[in-house]
């Protein structure tokens, strides 16, 4: 860690003791829905003090295409470390995890937290660890948990999208759950263009929900082309300038 970003790194590493008292209620959770409910707040908290600690606000753009029940699958391109706490914020409406690398599992606090919203961990570049990663997820799914994904399997620390692997969507299709697009703008200038912590804005789009529920394999193909083309549309709308 560089020693511009000490500083913003220990602050944002103390937020995430605030997760100790979240904990303590999960382990007293009657029902799923309690459950669900106490992640949802844990996660508002723990995202406002990460981005009022690193100064980054977020433009929350197309919030009316969120559907009234879950759960959902949200589609993201990634461009930086903070696009979960951004999309975490931007997103109040549904309890959500996402796929983090196993070597988080280890950390204090912050692993055990990752498990209890709902996350799953993943081994990159072990087929066996994604196809049970699937299976667990799509299982979260029944359940009534919604997840993240990032297609593009990592960073795209330029800003510069990055094609989207189709075998990150099987997660919705073997769940039936409707996916959002999301399209995340500019979160790579807040540290990954730099290598130090840049205050700024960051654009959250949630598109319209896209329903999979039952469709064949050809449908499923087209989906992925579908949604791909819709992030990444945006994308250059906001590049070039438009934030509508």
């Amino acid at each position: 860690m560089k020693l511009r970003t000490l500083g913003p790194g220990l602050k944002v590493l103390s937020n995430t003791f605030s997760l100790r008292g979240y904990n303590v209620e999960l382990k007293k959770a009657k029902t799923r829905e309690e459950e669900r409910e106490i992640i949802l707040r844990g996660t508002q908290d723990w995202s406002t003090k990460v981005l009022n600690t690193l100064k980054v606000d977020i433009n929350v753009i197309g919030k009316e295409n969120l559907p009234d029940e879950g759960p959902v699958v949200f589609i993201s391109n990634h461009q930086s470390y903070i696009d979960i706490p951004c999309l975490l914020n931007a997103n109040d409406k549904f309890q959500t995890g996402f796929i983090a690398k196993s070597m988080l599992k280890k950390v204090p606090v912050i692993g055990p937290w990752i498990t209890r919203i709902g996350s799953l961990f993943i081994e990159r570049g072990d087929a066996k660890s994604s196809l049970q990663t699937i299976k667990d997820g799509a299982e979260l799914l029944k359940q009534g948990n919604s997840l993240v994904i990032f297609p593009e399997g990592t960073r795209a620390k330029d800003g510069v999208m990055k094609d989207f692997k189709a075998g990150s969507f099987k997660l919705a299709f073997k769940s039936g759950a409707p996916i959002i697009p999301v399209t995340i703008h500019d979160a790579y200038k807040r540290y990954e263009e730099t290598g130090i912590v840049t205050p700024g804005t960051v654009d959250i789009v949630f598109h319209k929900a896209i329903p999979v529920k039952g469709l064949d394999r050809p449908s499923q193909n087209q989906v992925c082309k579908e949604v791909e083309k819709i992030i990444r549309g945006k994308l250059e709308e906001l590049e070039n300038g438009s934030r509508d």
